[in-house]
């Protein structure tokens, strides 16, 4: 081969490669298995999600995507164990994020610093509340149930989440706008809070319609609203807190994937981009939909903003109602 032939060639090889290569945030690959954590027990609306994109997920990246539960402090043990993960990406966090909202203000002891040490990657999904009640209480309409918290003080107990998760807030929100009282009792995650309410140790649950609906549906509970700007397909007989004239009607569970803070930004582009590509499929969607919840997929910088934001706006409620994490 003569040399502007071969030199030809050379040049030929090594656009060919250039062309195969990744680029950009897909230059960035996984090493080894990835762990998505999620900071509640299983059966809850995060942990839901998260069996819903893990296997999505390891389809993208060629690498296992285990789902690992690790309850416990409101969603703060598993956060704490991802912030403090080696900042390469490959170890996830999916949870309600208004509890990291939350947190900063509620534990003066949290051994992370939400701002700087997760790295937001993308929310997940909008989820609304639903408002129920075990059988034995006797109300039917929320109209019922506030009529009858008014003349029975501190006799309903509502269970939630954890101690200053946003069904917590809302539960305390509610309470100071209607003139009621009523005892919020702490659980590890929505699914054991709304075991305890179809078990009647609790009265009133408020809680995401994900992991709340099947419960409704089978008549364990009685549905009496749900927050957010419309009603949901799978209960279309149960009003919208704004038609109930109840507060709080813009609550809901909002979802979202982060992963350690430092993770170098082009890696947390690769898994936004992976994400948003599992988010646009229709049957993700349409299982997110049949949940009762919205696919909210948002850039990086989107998402760290409005967890800024909710840490402000909430943590206001927080110090005037005197809440205090434990």
């Amino acid at each position: 081969m003569s040399m502007p032939s071969l030199a030809r060639a050379i040049a030929a090889a090594v656009l060919t490669v250039c062309a195969l290569a990744p680029s950009g945030a897909g230059a960035q690959n996984f090493e080894r298995p990835v762990r998505l954590i999620v900071p509640f027990a299983p059966g809850g609306t995060s942990d839901i999600l998260a069996r819903l994109i893990s296997p999505k997920l390891s389809a993208a990246i060629g690498q296992s995507v285990v789902v690992e539960n690790k309850p416990g402090a409101a969603g703060n043990l598993g956060a704490d164990a991802v912030a403090k993960a080696q900042p390469d990406g490959h170890t996830l966090l999916l949870m309600d994020v208004g509890s990291l909202a939350t947190a900063p203000s509620l534990f003066s002891d949290l051994t992370f610093d939400v701002q700087k040490d997760l790295a937001p990657i993308s929310m997940v999904m909008f989820g609304p509340y639903v408002l129920a009640v075990h059988e034995s209480v006797p109300a039917k309409t929320s109209k019922e149930l506030i009529e009858y918290a008014k003349a029975n003080p501190n006799k309903l107990t509502v269970a939630n989440s954890g101690v200053g998760g946003a069904n917590h807030i809302t539960a305390v929100v509610m309470a100071k706008e209607l003139g009621i009282q009523w005892k919020n009792v702490p659980y590890k995650g929505g699914a054991a809070a709304s075991r305890a309410v179809v078990s009647g140790e609790s009265g009133v649950i408020i809680n995401g319609a994900a992991a709340t609906m099947p419960f409704v549906t089978n008549k364990q509970l009685v549905g009496l609203a749900v927050t957010g700007e419309q009603r949901i397909a799978s209960a279309p007989d149960l009003p919208t807190f704004k038609e109930a004239g109840l507060p709080g009607g813009d609550a809901g569970t909002w979802q979202g994937i982060l992963t350690t803070g430092g993770t170098p930004p082009a890696m947390v582009a690769r898994l936004n981009a992976e994400i948003r590509k599992i988010l646009e499929l229709p049957e993700i969607q349409q299982k997110i939909a049949e949940q009762g919840g919205v696919v909210r997929a948002q850039s990086p910088e989107e998402f760290r903003n409005w967890l800024k934001d909710a840490t402000t706006r909430w943590g206001t409620i927080i110090r005037e109602a005197g809440i205090k994490g434990s």
